[in-house]
């Protein structure tokens, strides 16, 4: 709607399409113009009273504490709307006691029909991704929490058999590093020190205190889990799994054995799958800080050097990032056709340092001749590319580290020394030689460790490996067959060319927390063994089977068993969660029967190949059967500058925090309970002071999940402002204030109809409302359907603020209070139906709210549901449609906002004659039936006058807005406003704006403007004469209104 306040003329004139469209264009410069000066004046006003003293504190402004006397566990006490701790929405009070009645009532638990089968409305299973164990949930985890739930209460409401099932991840590799560093902080003590045995101990311990603390935050973000069915990877069956998983493969040689190279970190002391591995790109020249040095290591510098040629004069000069690894340098290669080294072929260089000697060997693949010297370094324990070369040219493949990161034997007198020290030395070395050429920048990529820092050095280990091939393609024929579907659908190129690529997998770590690999080297007395070979292996649940395994392979052998020390992946183990906490392996488990395959699995985009690659190859080898039939993958979370969060940038959130509040210096005492150092600590702190200059405020529980829901618009990550989040904790109160003043108007006494029943005596605002309530139903279940929760939250936000508080609760009064019997009834069922509907479609983003007050609630006869998380979710009801009801209703909505608008134009708060012109008398009867309607919505109201055009015009003196091509509306001014001192006031402020913009003009035009202004300052100036120009036309165009009421 366009808005133009001009006065009439007695005679005026029918208007032309085009005389409208210019009227609209001014009005939206004029709207935008008072809306500044609205902001301001709000702005002033606000100056004003900092500067005037305080006020005593008045009585009813003191906090009011309320006590919670319901005990736990049992249905809560509804405390008294009146009570004053109860005047505004207080989500400490309102979410007090409502998660533990539901889970000891068991409303969480699957529902089956009486003979114990799936409802015949259908399944719907989710298995949340299971958090690890290694401190408290962040952000991320409520959004996944406030999506899944979400899904689950709406399904549960629609009536499914709902399974929502929880567990933890022991997480190997990052709980073991957080327990080791806890204890050298606070016992300055080793697992070495510890051994084996106690160490696992200490784990389980750390286990215990985090799963309870992780626990009750999911239980205090409302996820609905069914906690009897509540899994942990190390659990006895999850571990049996694991087991039966690892001896299958094994027996059937998916997995083998084999000394490969491998990503080996030195700070965990593990080795890591590619996934767990980042690539840090350096532009140049660049200074790490590495776990286990004082100084920061140089990188992005390559160094060449020369190796003397044997028996010659000669030296074939090679180049290198990592000059520390020439000790296992064992072949320099060039490229055959290369006619600067052909009469090198076959010939040998000398190792300056060591005394050894090796080929120079020819290699097309290795090798450009382009590039650099044409002659390459060979390190084939040390170097992907390398590795490749020494398999073709059957090199020797010398490590020359230890696990510490340390030189080891196999470099002579340099043993001992850490590896980038030894980088320093070795340069040093070459120039004392004469070998040395020449260091310069380097454009590279850097191997990090995702949970350590440490740069990752690649190392020959002998180790457990998965093929994935045969399974990584079962996985993409399922998607291509349509028996899981991908969402959103941009994952999917990402996701087959992954599947497309993939390689083996090493499955196990040199770790002590986690399943140990069930696998037992048979040592065969008088045996010459190689323990990287299989044939030597057995795999076993433990060590009688594995003794009965081994004198079957080996018939009259004396040997021992050694059980391999190592753990396996954390993500061997999670890959067979949505199985494995159903029963699985055992195949005549209810559960696995009743809810696999699963309905669904929803997660981050991040772990897509960690994990949902991973879950959809193992779940369809071992069962036969897809994981899930739909794989839902949300964004990630951000903070308010985009930035990924981390505990150094002092960015992380507790969502719990977020729910109560925290002042910004309890933030900062927060980061001395975990194991950061004092430097990361104070970059934290100034990363907190950026993202919450004034903590985080109370938002609640409700608040935040419906946030989370909101912001989820795809693909794309979210940039969570807390701000926003606590704007929708005053819809929360929205919500609240409108349910305690529907309940007072419904009174005490009132009891529903049994059903909702449309006798056709409905007022227009009520067959207005009862379309808009069950559209936004069919909206929000659609869009749910569609896994489109901005829409979804939209719609029910909009149904909540636009139509029922701001239209229907308002339009309701009237009825409710000066109708007739038959009025006032019709108008409170229709208030009934939309506020209990509209309680149950917000309810699976707002569980807490919604469920205090839909029990305050009268029941509809016969219905005796306990709780809300098991109510009807509401549907589409084609006997609510009326689409003349809502255009005719809509028409009168839209003649309320034109007046509304100009009244607040021009200030008039007291009233004012309102007049509507309307092309046709039919439309006259129809605007003048809705006058109470009308009324009420205008606060000012004082008369409404409805015209016929052309017949019928307008007053002289009268502020209009063009509502459409053949309505119009006016407000009379003639009388009303002091044209005179409005005129003064508003030239007064057209010449202030004038001269401000003369000014900024000037400063920009000057000749060094260009040359000395800052990109920032130029923006901002751009800006301030866009503002300038949009008030002068404003004041322009208010000026002339004026003038035209003065005559």
């Amino acid at each position: 709607m366009a808005t133009e306040a001009v006065p009439s003329q007695p005679s005026a004139k029918p208007k032309t399409e085009k005389e409208l469209e210019k009227e609209r264009k001014k009005a939206e410069k004029l709207a935008k113009f008072m809306e500044k000066q609205k902001k301001q004046g709000a702005k002033a006003d606000k100056s004003v009273a900092k500067a005037q003293k305080e006020k005593p504190i008045k009585k009813e402004d003191v906090v009011v504490e309320y006590e919670e006397k319901t005990p736990i566990g049992e249905k809560k006490i509804l405390p008294d709307l009146e009570h004053p701790a109860l005047k505004s929405y207080n989500p400490k009070i309102v979410e007090a006691r409502w998660y533990e009645w539901w889970e000891k009532e068991g409303f969480f638990k699957p529902d089956f029909t009486a003979d114990g089968k799936i409802k015949p409305e259908g399944v719907f299973t989710i298995p949340a991704p299971p958090p690890n164990i290694t401190g408290a949930l962040h952000i991320g985890h409520a959004l996944t929490v406030s999506l899944q739930d979400a899904l689950i209460r709406w399904e549960r409401m629609r009536g499914k058999t709902v399974l929502y099932l929880p567990g933890f991840d022991h997480a190997g590799i990052s709980t073991q590093s957080v327990v080791e560093k806890m204890l050298w902080k606070k016992h300055k003590i080793t697992r070495h020190d510890l051994g084996r045995e106690e160490f696992i101990r200490r784990v389980w311990e750390w286990k215990d205190e985090y799963y309870v603390r992780i626990k009750n935050q999911s239980k205090r973000l409302g996820a609905s889990y069914d906690w009897t069915r509540e899994a942990f990877t190390m659990d006895a069956n999850l571990s049996a799994a694991v087991r039966k998983t690892f001896i299958s493969l094994f027996e059937e040689g998916i997995i083998y054995r084999d000394n490969r190279l491998v990503n080996w970190c030195v700070a965990m002391n593990t080795t890591l799958s590619n996934l767990e591995v980042d690539s840090k790109e350096l532009p140049g020249r660049t200074f790490l800080t590495v776990p286990g040095y004082d100084k920061p290591v140089e990188f992005g510098v390559i160094t060449s050097f020369a190796y003397q040629v044997d028996g010659s004069d000669e030296k074939l000069i090679v180049a290198t990032t990592r000059p520390e690894t020439m000790f296992g340098d064992t072949a320099v290669a060039v490229h055959p056709d290369d006619p600067r080294y052909k009469h090198l072929h076959g010939k040998f260089v000398v190792h300056p340092f060591l005394d050894r000697k090796f080929p120079i060997i020819t290699d097309s693949e290795a090798v450009d001749m382009e590039f650099g010297t044409g002659a390459v370094k060979i390190t084939p324990a040390h170097d992907a590319n390398d590795y490749a070369t020494g398999k073709r040219h059957d090199l020797e493949f010398i490590n020359i580290f230890n696990d510490d990161g340390t030189l080891n034997e196999n470099c002579g007198t340099w043993a001992g020394m850490k590896r980038f020290d030894a980088r320093v030395a070795v340069i040093e070395k070459l120039k004392t030689e004469g070998l040395f050429i020449e260091s310069k920048e380097n454009e590279m990529t850097v191997p990090v460790c995702q949970k350590s820092g440490d740069i990752i050095e690649p190392i020959m280990k002998p180790q457990w490996w998965a093929r994935q091939r045969a399974m990584a393609d079962a996985v993409v024929k399922a998607l291509t067959d349509g028996e899981m579907v991908l969402l959103p659908k941009g994952f999917d190129a990402e996701f087959f060319n992954w599947m497309e690529g993939i390689q083996d997998w090493c499955i196990s770590r040199q770790l002590w927390w986690g399943h140990r690999a069930p696998a037992y080297f048979v040592r065969i007395d008088g045996e010459n063994q190689d323990p990287v070979e299989q044939k030597w292996w057995v795999a076993a649940n433990d060590e009688d089977e594995a003794q009965k395994k081994a004198e079957e392979k080996f018939p009259g052998k004396t040997f021992t068993l050694e059980w391999d020390e190592d753990v396996l992946d954390t993500w061997f183990s999670s890959g067979l969660w949505p199985f494995s906490t159903l029963g699985w392996p055992n195949e005549s488990s209810k559960d696995l029967k009743d809810f696999y395959p699963m309905s669904m699995l929803e997660t981050g985009w991040d772990i897509m190949f960690f994990w949902v690659a991973r879950m959809a190859m193992l779940g369809i080898k071992l069962t036969g059967s897809v994981p899930f039939k739909e794989i839902y993958l949300h964004s990630l979370v951000r903070d308010a500058q985009g930035r990924k969060m981390s505990k150094s940038l002092g960015n992380v959130i507790d969502p719990l925090d977020v729910t109560t509040g925290l002042p910004l210096q309890q933030l900062h005492d927060k980061l001395r309970e975990g194991n950061l150092d004092p430097k990361e600590i104070a970059k934290a702190e100034a990363g907190q002071k950026l993202s919450f200059p004034n903590g985080i405020p109370e938002c609640g529980t409700d608040a935040m999940r419906f946030a989370l829901c909101a912001y989820s618009t795809g693909m794309r990550d979210i940039n969570l402002d807390i701000l926003r989040v606590e704007g929708y904790r005053k819809f929360c109160n929205k919500i609240y204030q409108a349910t305690k003043f529907a309940l007072l108007r419904l009174g005490p006494e009132y009891t529903p109809p049994a059903d909702i029943v449309v006798t056709g005596k409905e007022s227009l605002v009520e067959k207005w409302i009862l379309h808009k309530f069950t559209t936004a139903a069919k909206d929000i279940s659609d869009s749910l359907e569609k896994r489109d929760f901005f829409n979804a939250t939209n719609a029910v936000y909009g149904f909540w603020l636009y139509d029922l508080c701001d239209v229907y609760i308002e339009n309701s009064k009237s009825l409710i209070l000066e109708g007739t019997l038959e009025e006032q009834s019709s108008a409170k069922n229709t208030l009934y139906t939309c506020l209990d509907g509209a309680l149950r479609l917000i309810h699976p983003f707002m569980p807490f709210l919604t469920e205090e007050l839909w029990q305050r609630l009268p029941r509809r006869e016969g219905d005796t549901t306990p709780t809300i998380t098991k109510a009807a979710f509401p549907t589409y009801r084609i006997d609510l449609i009326d689409d003349s009801a809502v255009e005719m209703y809509d028409t009168v909505f839209a003649i309320v906002k034109s007046a509304r608008s100009l009244l607040t134009q021009y200030g008039i708060t007291k009233g004012a004659p309102i007049y509507v012109q309307v092309p046709s008398q039919e439309l006259k009867i129809a605007v003048e039936a809705q006058t109470t309607s009308i009324a009420s919505l205008i606060k000012s109201f004082q008369s409404m006058t409805v015209l016929v055009s052309p017949e019928e015009s307008f007053p002289e003196g009268t502020g209009l807005s063009v509502v459409s091509k053949d309505i119009s509306v006016g407000v009379l001014l003639k009388g009303i406003i002091d044209v005179d001192a409005e005129l003064k006031k508003t030239t007064d402020k057209l010449l202030k704006a004038e001269k401000g913009k003369s000014l900024l003009e000037k400063m920009m035009l000057n000749k060094d403007y260009e040359t000395k202004a800052n990109p920032e300052a130029k923006k901002a100036n751009n800006e301030r004469l866009d503002t300038l120009s949009a008030e002068i036309d404003g004041l322009k165009a208010m000026i002339e209104d004026f003038e035209k009421l003065r005559a």
